[in-house]
Order: C-alpha cells, then structure tokens, then sequence
C-alpha cells in the first residue's frame, strides 16, 4: 500500500490517491501482526497506508465492511529464496515509481518473517540504487511493549532492515512505547493525521491479542485498503489451508479476505503456501 506521505512542512502534499505500499506477511507471526485466523483483529498485514475513505460497503448483516472489487494478482514461486528476490524488485520498482510520481515512498510494515523475507533490498544492487532518502516508514499494527523488547515489531525491523539502509530516522514513525494501548493508538493516529491533515478513525487497539503479550495498537481497514499497493507475502506450508481459504472462497470470514488495495493486492507465495490452491 502506498501514499505519498511529506516528512516535512518541504515535501509536496499528495493530491492524488493513498500511495502507501503495504507489506504484509500472514505467517509464522512473531508476536507482532494480527493473525489470518484472529477474527477480533483488523486484517492481515503488508510493503500499506491511509487515505480519506475506504471503498467499502457496509453489510447489513455483520459490523464486517465488504470490500470493493479489486486488481489481485498471486503469484507462486518455487522457494523462499524465490520470493525474496521477487518482493525486493517489487519493492524497488514502486518506490521509484512513487518517488517520481509524489516525491517520497510511504512502506507500512507487518511483523514475523516479512522482514527477513525483505533481506535482498539491502544487498546490491537495491542497497545502493534505491533513494532511501526518500522512503517513510509505518506499521501496520506493533505490540505495546518497550521499542527494544523482544517482541517490538520496530526492534525486528530495525535489526533486520532499517539499520542496514539510510533511512533518515525522521522518517521512521514508531509507536509511542510509554503510553498505555489506548493512548499508544490515540497518539500514532493523531501523528498520521497530522501528517495528511485527515479526521477519520485510522488506528484502534486491543488488549486481549490471543499472541501474547496482548495489548497492540493496529491499522483499521479503512487504512489498510486505501493503499495504493498491498503485497501478501506468505512462505511456509502452515498457511496453506488458510491461504486456500482465502483465495478460494468467493466470501471468505477471515480478516485476510476483506483485505483489498486502491491498486492491486499482490499475493507473494512460494510452493509450500500455494500447495492447495
């Protein structure tokens, strides 16, 4: 999902759709993304940010917002290894496409292996060709712990990704980690509409994730699907029932099925998740 952000009062205001790119990878949770299965949580997760209102229809029968017809594309490959080469020219490619187009690069980012799985954008030739400068980073949803405990969703990133490329820490948006799961959600959605000067509800909380530990702050859907792109990434033959469900079912329960972008959802899938598609 992806919008262009300004960083500063400098950088030119988007006038056009939520660029945000959205990086979700709904497997092998490490404590930091809500779960396919979790029907309590927002959605899935994605390289995804806000706009102003979400394309969805109400549905009468359930608080579940039914989402807009949407460009999606899965696509399979062999290995992990696969993937990970795949999704760090996907990367690159819309960050400079977004960068010409708006001026910056907004990347909402999820927990668990996403990261690891983001490992070729910093080796050549992405690491020294990419305008980092340019790039704005979020989450899409972070537990409410310390930014250097174990289970921060930031701590991953930045060990994993964020240290390793020049991203100004400006740019970086982390979660306010002295307030409580409330006030955590109430500052980080305030901080973001300062940012697109937007009034609508973007952020919510929990206090009772099934993953412990249990109060996290998370993106609504609203949020999540005004993202011009949404990349899946799912590795890893756990998740295929569930990846089954989703992609196969035309009205799909779980949080992943109302997942939908302004542009095109993106599903990156190695052989294992799609092996009973």
């Amino acid at each position: 999902m992806l919008r262009v952000i300004p960083a500063s009062p400098n950088e030119p205001k988007d006038q056009g759709r939520n660029d945000m790119t959205n990086m979700g990878k709904p497997q092998r949770w490490r404590g930091t993304h809500p779960s396919m299965n979790d029907k309590r949580n927002a959605a899935g997760n994605r390289l995804n940010h806000p706009k102003q209102k979400a394309k969805m229809l109400p549905d009468s029968n359930s608080n579940r917002p039914v989402k807009k017809e949407a460009t999606k594309k899965v696509l399979k490959y062999d290995t992990e290894e696969d993937v990970a080469v795949a999704l760090a020219k996907y990367t690159a490619d819309l960050s400079e496409k977004y960068i010409k187009e708006k001026g910056s690069f907004s990347v909402v980012l999820s927990g668990g292996t996403l990261i690891d799985t983001l490992r070729k954008l910093v080796e050549h030739p992405y690491k020294s060709s990419v305008d980092w400068s340019k790039w704005l980073i979020f989450w899409v949803d972070e537990r409410v712990v310390p930014l250097d405990d174990k289970d921060s969703n930031y701590l991953l990133a930045v060990q994993g990704f964020l240290s390793k490329v020049p991203i100004p820490s400006s740019n970086i948006y982390a979660i306010n980690d002295q307030k409580s799961p409330e006030g955590a959600a109430d500052d980080y959605e305030e901080r973001l509409k300062r940012l697109r000067h937007e009034k609508k509800r973007w952020v919510t909380f929990i206090t009772d994730s099934p993953k412990p530990p249990p109060p996290r702050i998370t993106f609504t859907f609203p949020v999540i699907n005004s993202a011009s792109d949404i990349a899946m990434v799912i590795t890893g033959a756990e998740l295929a029932d569930t990846v089954k469900l989703v992609l196969g079912t035309a009205n799909c329960d779980l949080p992943a099925g109302a997942v939908c972008a302004e542009g095109e959802l993106t599903w990156f899938l190695d052989k294992d998740a799609a092996s009973k598609l």
